[in-house]
């Protein structure tokens, strides 16, 4: 009995411990490869040292496409404090559309291309777009937004987090 005993209450640790971790919401950012626009690479390494918008999205979404000029503006109001944007476009959505998004658009950030779904599934098996992390300068996600996020919350997040050392 004094087993089932010690054994539930280690269970109930660690099951607390667990809880308190993945609500502290912070995470480091799973290793990936991105594969830019202009054929160039960036891993998740690259992104340390920034504040980082790693947004999932697609030419066919329609909240996606609505939000973009938040995303711009944002990225335009930050930039030169050290915050940077990185969209990342789903493996569905054809190479070719997100070229000419892009460019037709004019996204002053970098865009990759997930052509094998793996970025997404690194990254919480990300299905539904848009789909928006917010990494901290040390690599760690600190927030995920599923849909358009609040952008004057998402803007007092990105002060906070440039203000950190």
């Amino acid at each position: 009995m004094k087993k089932i005993v010690y054994a539930l209450a280690v269970a109930a640790a660690v099951a607390g411990g667990v809880g308190i971790y993945l609500n502290s919401g912070v995470s480091a950012a799973p290793a990936s490869n991105f594969v830019l626009l202009d054929g160039s690479k960036k891993s998740t390494n690259d992104l340390k040292g920034k504040v980082t918008l790693v947004n999932f999205w697609a030419t066919s979404c329609v909240t996606c496409v609505a939000e973009m000029p938040k995303v711009i503006a944002t990225y335009d109001k930050y930039k030169s404090q050290g915050f940077d944007t990185l969209a990342v476009a789903m493996s569905y959505d054809p190479p070719s559309y997100v070229v000419n998004f892009a460019e037709t658009r004019r996204l002053p950030f970098m865009v990759a291309i997930d052509n094998t779904g793996a970025v997404a599934q690194a990254w919480g098996d990300v299905k539904l777009t848009p789909t928006s992390y917010v990494v901290n300068k040390r690599g760690e996600i600190v927030k995920r937004y599923v849909g358009e996020p609040d952008f004057a919350e998402l803007h007092k997040l990105i002060e906070k987090l440039l203000a950190e050392a």
